[in-house]
């Protein structure tokens, strides 16, 4: 899901292990009664919903609960459904109800006609309990997110816990249970409450998480299973940067060169990376200046982040690094107002992000540095890692590699080879871990291959429907835009600035 923000926006933070069984008596599985939407919702015709409370702590499944929201498209031809096809479309943040709620648009219809496509808002998300954070506190975290000094590390750190007191207090202990494998555990309640003992499930971006924990957990209860743009769970803190900068790195050296030889791009004639590059000069020595605001070098690689989703907005993309210079308007947050911010709450329950030491930070940024000498790292990545700096809750879900059952039944994965949010080295060691996976590559830029092309939506129809994938080692040809895209759309105050979710755009 890719955020737009005003130049002067907040950069507003929006990304298991099984618990120990326990001898009480296990909860009766929900039943789902599906009924009307929010009328607020305005839902499309067909569509209905239901909620299903879980517990917030699988290891007590007796305790409180939270509810989890669903909406349902029915499938077109149920005289041939396969069942249902649950969905999710990254983040962490972004919503499965809403994802439902497009689904006619979103897929085609050899799986509209065929599946009740389910999207379910993860615990801590939208409709789901939304996870609220201080907006105060949110801002101040957001402005040490790239610390220059130990003072400022120091200052981050305790940012980041005095941000979670406020999350915790206007949230309550949910904040201590968002990781992967709860909902995961939460996806397999709703399995049971559909009354069906195997479901089908596409996932992209973070959605593939879900997806890969789910597959570890509840093997034989997977017909079906697409994993689009993948995570990989068993990264580090170095491989984790190490990927993500040179993903940043690629796949803006893929807009650049399409640039130059593409007559239609606005930098056409000035030659995109020099342009680039004198402009992140200007930025470091405080002379990149709009409408007033001194624009910072990390607020320059958010703007071309949040572009490097989709190659459908380069153009648009060219067009705001000229508009830089020109004048802006925007309007200032507003302040001390709870606000939903479930992104870290997830990243710190899945990964281990802690450093010891501002000299440990400066090492990691200085080597993302030579790793990329244009973007020099990767801000989705980098304030992932900020972040859950201090943070004051436990990893509950420790990356692994995955324990891939003998029981899984053949898995689609597939990745561009060039995407700023889900590396292409990501996907590749995901396959290393499921031995019944077939891994697609699409040769070109962008996240979420279902929409970027032609070639892999084809395939992965194919693979949910009849369950046969394509043959092993498969590509799919780049796509790139050789025109404005009539789906994009551009604002003349607005452009993405801050980074955005790992998931597919919404609108």
């Amino acid at each position: 899901m890719r955020r737009t923000a005003a130049l002067l926006a907040v950069p507003l933070m929006l990304l298991a292990l099984p618990q120990p069984a326990t001898a009480q008596t296990p909860r009766p599985a929900p039943t789902i009664a599906w009924g009307p939407c929010d009328p607020a919702d305005e839902a499309p015709e067909r569509v209905v919903c239901a909620e299903i409370d879980v517990p917030v702590d699988w290891s007590k499944t007796n305790g409180s609960t939270v509810t989890i929201a669903l909406a349902k498209l029915p499938a077109t031809d149920q005289a041939r459904s396969l069942g249902p096809l649950l969905i999710n479309p990254g983040g962490p943040g972004g919503s499965g109800v809403n994802f439902a709620y497009g689904a006619a648009d979103a897929f085609s219809t050899a799986i509209t006609d065929r599946f009740d496509i389910i999207g379910f808002d993860p615990r801590g998300q939208a409709r789901s309990n939304v996870i609220n954070c201080d907006l105060d506190a949110i801002i101040a975290q957001s402005a040490l997110l790239y610390p220059k000094s130990g003072a400022e590390f120091s200052a981050l750190r305790e940012a980041n816990r005095a941000l979670v007191q406020t999350c915790s207090a206007l949230s309550g202990p949910l904040v201590k249970f968002a990781d992967t494998a709860s909902v995961a555990r939460d996806m397999d309640a709703i399995r049971a409450g559909l009354g069906v003992p195997k479901i089908s499930y596409y996932g992209v971006s973070y959605g593939t998480m879900i997806g890969q924990q789910y597959a570890e957990l509840f093997p034989g209860r997977i017909r079906a299973m697409t994993l689009d743009s993948n995570m990989d769970h068993a990264q580090n803190i170095a491989s984790y940067q190490k990927w993500e900068t040179l993903a940043m790195e690629d796949s803006f050296l893929q807009f650049t060169a399409w640039c130059d030889r593409t007559a239609a791009c606005a930098l056409h004639d000035e030659g995109a990376l020099a342009y680039y590059d004198a402009l992140y000069a200007r930025a470091e020595d405080g002379d990149l200046v709009v409408d007033g605001w001194q624009v910072k070098p990390e607020e320059l690689l958010n703007l071309i982040f949040g572009y490097l989703y989709d190659p459908a907005g380069w153009f648009f993309l060219a067009e705001d690094l000229l508009w830089v210079g020109g004048d802006t308007d925007s309007a200032r947050s507003k302040r001390g107002e709870p606000v939903p911010n479930g992104y870290l709450p997830v990243m710190c329950s899945d990964f281990r992000f802690e450093l010891g030491s501002y000299a440990q930070l400066r090492a990691l940024e200085k080597a993302q540095n030579r790793l990329a000498p244009h973007t020099r790292l990767n801000p989705l990545a980098w304030t992932d890692l900020t972040g859950c700096q201090n943070w004051p809750y436990r990893v509950t879900n420790p990356p692994h590699k995955l324990k891939a059952s003998p029981k899984l039944p053949p898995i689609l994965l597939s990745n561009s080879r060039y995407d700023v949010a889900t590396p292409y080295q990501w996907g590749q060691s995901l396959a290393s871990q499921l031995p019944s996976a077939t891994f697609l590559t699409y040769d070109g830029v962008g996240h979420g291959t279902y929409w970027l092309s032609p070639c892999a939506q084809a395939a992965i129809d194919t693979y949910l429907v009849e369950r046969r994938t394509p043959a092993k080692g498969s590509h799919c040809p780049a796509v790139f835009p050789t025109s404005p895209s009539s789906l994009t759309a551009k604002s003349g105050t607005q452009y993405p600035l801050t980074p955005g979710l790992r998931g597919v755009t919404e609108g």
